[in-house]
C-alpha cells in the first residue's frame, strides 16, 4: 500500500545533528504546535502544552539544563513538551467548541464529563499517566508534521526535570514530559535504525 503516511513512517529518522545556520520562523513554530494539537487525548482534555525555546538565548538556557546537548541550540527550535495533570473539571470547557459546532450532543458531553470524573478525580497517578500519554501523542504528531515540512526531529529525555520546571515557570500541576528538537538536518545523521522483528513484539490472540 502506497500512502504518504505509511511512506513517512518508513522514511522518518531521529535527527541528532542539525544545521545551526538554518532557522525556523515563528510561523513555522506555531504551525508545528498546531498540528500537534490534532493528536488524540482522553476525553479531548488536551492536557499538555508546549514551550518553544526559539530564540538563541532561550535555547542556550535550555541547553544548560539538558546535559549540554548541542542539538538543543543547533535546532531551529526545541520544544519543552509539558504534561498537565488536568482532571474532570475542565472536560466541559474542552468539549464546548465541539458541542457548539454540532459534532457532539450536549448530553454526550455531560456523560463524558462524568466519565472523566470517575477516572481522574482525586487520583493523581491517573492524571499524571494520562498527561504523559496525551503529551506523547502530541509530540509524535509533531514529529511527523516536521517530517512532512521537510524538517527533522529528535525527541529527548536527557534533561534535569526540576531545573526545566523552575527555569521555564511550570505550574505545580505541570511537568516536562520530553524535549523535542526540530530543525533542518545536517549531514551525518544515521538512517532509521533497525527494528525488532514483528514476531518478537506481536502476539495475536
Amino acid at each position: 500500500m502506497n500512502h504518504p503516511i505509511l511512506t513517512a513512517i518508513d522514511e522518518r529518522r531521529t535527527i541528532n545533528l542539525f544545521d545551526p545556520a538554518r532557522t525556523l520562523s515563528e510561523e513555522q513554530v506555531a504551525e508545528l504546535a498546531g498540528f500537534a494539537t490534532r493528536a488524540p487525548s482522553s476525553f479531548n482534555l488536551q492536557n499538555y502544552r508546549f514551550i518553544a525555546a526559539h530564540t538563541p538565548e532561550a535555547r542556550l538556557r535550555l541547553r544548560r539544563i539538558a546535559w549540554n546537548q548541542a542539538k538543543v541550540t543547533d535546532a531551529g527550535v526545541t520544544f519543552v513538551v509539558v504534561g498537565r495533570m488536568t482532571d474532570h473539571e475542565e472536560t466541559l470547557t474542552r468539549l464546548r467548541p465541539t458541542v457548539d459546532a454540532g459534532i457532539m450532543p450536549e448530553r454526550v458531553a455531560a456523560d463524558w464529563a462524568a466519565g472523566a470524573k470517575s477516572l481522574y478525580h482525586e487520583q493523581p497517578w491517573r492524571q499524571r499517566d494520562e498527561a504523559v500519554r496525551s503529551a506523547t501523542f502530541a509530540a509524535a504528531t509533531m514529529i511527523f508534521a516536521a517530517h512532512a515540512m521537510g524538517l527533522g526531529a529528535g525527541p529527548m529525555s536527557g534533561f534535569d526535570q526540576d531545573a526545566v520546571s523552575a527555569e521555564f515557570g511550570l505550574a505545580p500541576d505541570e511537568f516536562p514530559v520530553m524535549l523535542l528538537a526540530i530543525g533542518h538536518p545536517a549531514p551525518g545523521n544515521w538512517p532509521q535504525k533497525a527494528r525488532r522483528p514483528v514476531a518478537d513484539v506481536l502476539d495475536v490472540v
